[in-house]
């Protein structure tokens, strides 16, 4: 201790008197680290104490393959009750957005379970299978590929072109525009296999539900129930979120002409719910302007030929009529 009485101090007092200061310090921060330490230890355990622990309550720590593995099992189950179905699915959908999750369910022939999922007699498992398989599918050509040799698309065309519930139809939908985006080969597929005829049946079906709502509001013919049941789904709004407007407008591109002219006929069917999509999207521009040049000679030919009402004639007809309609 320095003597505050003292009028003059030397510098070994000054150096002493530092020295145990320095030292209080120190003693004071090394108290403080090992407080710390303690409150890091009490928060923070070794993992091996914790799957002790884990052990003696029971509790398994599961994978996210073992997770997805018990979910198939469960929904495979013939003793499954369908809440039970529905439930398996419905969680299974969480894990397969992640892009390893939807492989590793490739991997040990789960996928091909969600699929043969599309032929249940139960419309829920239906629409809940659809729904992991448009999650599976995002942004995943490795699954993509394996579900086109499942035959995954024939199964989703066959719910789409049968008379099943909305709520399944709008999520197959969702299933087809994931498999299907940025996926030529499926996309050459789905036309092989009818799918524009299918969409373009399906959006005209959906317009004529729209009329009989407004029709029967209108003369009150029907029941608060079925005009309920008439808005539980909105589908067209639907093909717009899901990105079917871009899918259709890219399909035009391909070289046949049969192709061409059921695209344009889809194009048009889509019109309503597209029509700003469609405006906004310059590729479909330059190639509507691109078809109109081409058909024009063609027709040119025809009518050399004395075809009045030509093939080629009609197509540019439809051609015209959709760009008149995106000015």
């Amino acid at each position: 201790m320095l003597d505050i009485n003292a009028n003059t101090y030397t510098s070994q007092d000054l150096k002493s008197a530092l020295a145990k200061f320095k030292e209080g310090t120190e003693m004071e921060n090394s108290k403080d680290e090992l407080a710390r330490q303690a409150t890091v230890k009490q928060l923070f355990r070794p993992i091996e104490e914790l799957k002790k622990e884990f052990d003696e309550l029971n509790v398994v720590l599961e994978t996210d393959m073992q997770i997805m593995v018990r979910l198939i099992n469960k929904f495979n189950s013939s003793s499954s009750s369908l809440e039970e179905k529905v439930a398996a699915l419905f969680d299974l959908e969480y894990y397969v957005h992640q892009m390893d999750n939807a492989q590793d369910l490739l991997s040990f022939g789960g996928l091909q379970v969600v699929i043969n999922g599309l032929n249940s007699t139960e419309p829920l498992v239906k629409e809940y299978a659809a729904f992991v398989l448009g999650a599976a599918f995002s942004s995943n050509p490795k699954v993509q590929v394996e579900a086109i040799e499942g035959g995954a698309l024939q199964k989703l065309l066959v719910i789409l072109a049968t008379n099943q519930p909305l709520p399944a139809k709008k999520k197959v939908l969702f299933a087809l525009c994931s498999l299907l985006r940025h996926f030529p080969y499926a996309q050459q597929q789905f036309l092989k296999l009818g799918g524009l005829q299918v969409l373009r049946s399906l959006v005209q079906e959906k317009s004529a539900k729209m009329f009989a709502e407004e029709e029967a509001e209108l003369t009150q013919d029907s029941s608060p129930e079925k005009l309920q049941q008439y808005r539980q789904v909105q589908l067209l709004p639907g093909l717009q979120e899901q990105g079917w407007c871009e899918i259709t407008a890219q399909l035009l591109a391909l070289p046949e002409h049969d192709a061409r002219e059921k695209v344009l006929q889809t194009l048009g069917a889509l019109l309503t719910t597209c029509r700003d999509r469609y405006r906004q999207d310059l590729q479909l521009s330059r190639t509507l302007g691109r078809l109109q040049a081409e058909y024009q000679a063609l027709a040119s030919l025809e009518l050399q030929e004395g075809e009045d009402d030509g093939y080629f004639r009609e197509l540019l007809a439809s051609i015209n009529s959709l760009m008149k309609e995106l000015r």
